[in-house]
């Protein structure tokens, strides 16, 4: 393997074990990436040695502490990335702007930016935090994870659509859009993360959603 192929394979096997809430055992890694047991069994002993992956006493590998160290360090850079976008977005639309990630089955709202001349005031603020299965921002992170059957039909229009709108779901008189910190058909290990802008009943969800994927790209093209 040449090591570029032996990184992409280590990623490949934090992105497959991150989706498996009860973990892998080294059979079904090699099997998912197609690879000799041996090759995988390789792979997961160098992710064990950096913490980034670790073993329980049955032999399954989960994702380890390092994959959160390493995102606690990440979050105050995109933050500080976040911070010029988000104050644009607002006075663009004329919303609040937001930037809110993923925990657990939770979007927490960690960068907010209000317009100078707002439209009625949203109570929407950093630590805000709700189910991914209610408002734009939740379903906007909700769009990053794997398609269910029983996924409601509003899922799948966002994800058909490329973004998500709602109305009236967190806060009655709301309209939120949100898009996935992602390009489309990308995958990564990046923190589920999206941008958007909530206001109330006012707000142009035309010219909304047109400025939330206009500066949805500025971010990412700030963070690399």
């Amino acid at each position: 393997m040449s090591t570029l192929q032996t990184l992409s394979r280590g990623l490949q096997v934090l992105e497959i074990v991150s989706r498996s809430p009860s973990g892998l055992s080294i059979a079904e890694i090699a099997q998912a990436l197609g690879v000799h047991r041996a090759i995988a069994y390789r792979l997961i002993s160098t992710l064990e040695e950096h913490l980034l992956v670790v073993r329980d006493p049955e032999g399954r590998i989960g994702i380890g502490g390092g994959v959160v160290a390493l995102s606690e360090r990440y979050q105050p850079q995109l933050r500080a990335a976040a911070q010029p976008v988000l104050r644009s977005l607002a006075e663009a639309s004329g919303g609040t702007a937001f930037l809110c990630i993923a925990q657990g089955d939770e979007c927490v709202a960690i960068e907010v930016a209000e317009p100078e001349a707002p439209l009625l005031k949203v109570s929407y603020r950093v630590g805000s935090r709700h189910p991914v299965t209610r408002g734009a921002a939740g379903l906007a992170i909700a769009m990053q994870r794997a398609p269910r059957r029983t996924d409601p039909e509003e899922l799948q229009t966002a994800r058909r659509d490329g973004f998500a709108l709602t109305r009236g779901q967190l806060q009655e008189g709301a309209i939120g859009v949100a898009a996935p910190l992602a390009r489309t058909g990308r995958s990564g290990l990046s923190a589920e993360a999206c941008i958007g802008v909530v206001a109330m009943h006012a707000l142009d969800t035309e010219a909304a959603t047109a400025a939330v994927l206009v500066h949805r790209d500025r971010l990412l093209a700030a963070i690399g």
